[in-house]
């Protein structure tokens, strides 16, 4: 038991592998994926709705940042981290939000949701 079992978890990930790879290891954790969203306007669409409760968001959207959805989801006070394979979370975030490296590791997404709920 990892201690997140029926967590809802948006997932905002251009790639599809990785998106399919990312599912698993919330599957594995007991988490409920919601999305996954490939584009922006889909992650924003998402981002507004009540579903769920945390929220995993890839930086780079097929050439478009994901900040807006990031910027709805903290004036929604919606938890979320920031998934890159290059490292550096987006200006006006810093340390605040949890990066999550790619490519995933489940020690890793399930330290990062653990930070996100405030364990």
């Amino acid at each position: 038991m990892s201690g997140l079992e029926g967590l809802r978890v948006l997932v905002v990930e251009d790639e599809p592998v990785v998106a399919m790879y990312l599912e698993d290891l919330l599957e594995a954790l007991g988490c409920q994926t919601i999305g996954p969203a490939s584009r922006l306007a889909d992650g924003l669409a998402l981002a507004e709705e009540q579903g769920f409760d945390v929220a995993i968001l890839d930086i780079n959207l097929g050439g478009e940042r994901s900040t807006p959805i990031a910027e709805t989801l903290r004036a929604r006070g919606v938890p979320f981290a920031f998934a890159s394979g290059y490292g550096a979370p987006p200006e006006g975030f810093g340390d605040e939000v949890p990066m999550i490296e790619k490519p995933y590791r489940e020690a890793q997404v399930a330290a990062a949701l653990d930070r996100l709920l405030g364990r």
